[in-house]
């Protein structure tokens, strides 16, 4: 296309994520020069104004009064019960770890009125948090996790160790190192003009439709994966593709992409093992279905998820 690209293809990402994205807010120094110098971080373990985040599975730990996500190292539950203790980085000077909770010990945790347990989606969704402690806490989760599914080599099946401050796991039996990884997904918005195409997934709450999305396969570049993705759940054709925005999401740990891709076709096939429905629907529906008043009663994700800034944009809403 000559001349200025249509507003839909311009970023949404400039000097940073759009506000109001969940988890894409982080903002902490991640000060990987600290990582493979441990008495550095044994050394800001112990300073007064470090502070932690505590986690418990999948949850959150929190203190109740003022919904407050960061513990003095005294001040941490369960102090017998804890698991890896992984650095983060630095907000300036202030360290910021994050603590893993013995998930075993969650009936105890949720006992205590001085502590709350909150699922990272409740979280964002809430936006009680100052965004840069969600992106920290999504940080801190994704790599917990990582820590939690890879406590053997998969070179040779022996124990690894923690190391660089959470940032690495060694095997001592074969010497392998293992470093975390971030899942790319794909996530579009199909646009034919004034409509856009949205799905249903059987996983989603009654009335919800979204974006397609699906992960990124080895050899293949982002706009390929949108393409892909779109033919195989949709059967619609894919053409151009802009990257609008991006959004760390700690479900596990993955990364999802925001496109827009230009349909070259409009016929519909659904792939019935992975959606429900999928439809074309005009701008204007969509902006009923962003106020709440479309008459099927349809609507779109919530303010945190990516997929709603794709189509608030979309629709100029």
């Amino acid at each position: 296309m000559n001349g200025a690209a249509p507003l839909l293809f311009r970023p949404l990402m400039e000097t940073g994520a759009p506000e109001g994205l969940g988890f894409a807010h982080g903002a902490l120094d991640r000060s990987a020069q600290f990582r493979a110098r441990p008495e550095i971080v044994e050394a800001l373990l112990g300073r007064p104004e470090t502070r932690f985040y505590a986690f418990c599975g999948d949850h959150a730990v929190l203190r109740s009064e003022g919904y407050a996500p960061l513990f003095t190292r005294p001040a941490l539950p369960l102090p017998d019960h804890h698991a890896e203790t992984l650095f983060l980085g630095r907000d300036g000077e202030a360290a910021r770890f994050a603590v893993a909770i013995d998930p075993g010990q969650a009936e105890m945790l949720k006992a205590d009125p001085a502590l709350t347990l909150v699922g990272l989606r409740a979280l964002a969704i809430e936006a009680r948090l100052a965004p840069a402690d969600l992106g920290a806490i999504a940080q801190g989760k994704a790599m917990l996790h990582w820590h939690a599914r890879h406590r053997f080599c998969a070179n040779c099946g022996a124990p690894t160790r923690i190391a660089e401050a959470g940032w690495k796991r060694v095997c001592d039996s074969c010497s392998a190192e293992h470093f975390p990884r971030t899942d790319p997904v794909v996530i579009m918005l199909t646009i034919d003009g004034e409509n856009c195409l949205l799905g249903r997934s059987p996983r989603f709450p009654p009335g919800m439709y979204s974006c397609l999305a699906g992960f990124v396969e080895p050899g293949e570049t982002i706009e390929d994966a949108v393409r892909r993705e779109t033919f195989e759940e949709a059967g619609i054709l894919g053409g151009r593709v802009t990257i609008l925005a991006n959004q760390p999401w700690p479900f596990p740990m993955s990364l999802m992409i925001g496109a827009f891709v230009e349909a070259r076709s409009t016929r519909i096939a659904v792939d019935l093992d992975e959606l429900e429905d999928c439809r074309w629907f005009s701008r204007d529906a969509v902006k009923l279905m962003i106020e709440g008043r479309h008459p099927e009663g349809i609507t779109v994700p919530v303010g945190m998820a990516i997929a709603n800034h794709l189509i608030r944009h979309f629709a100029g809403a």
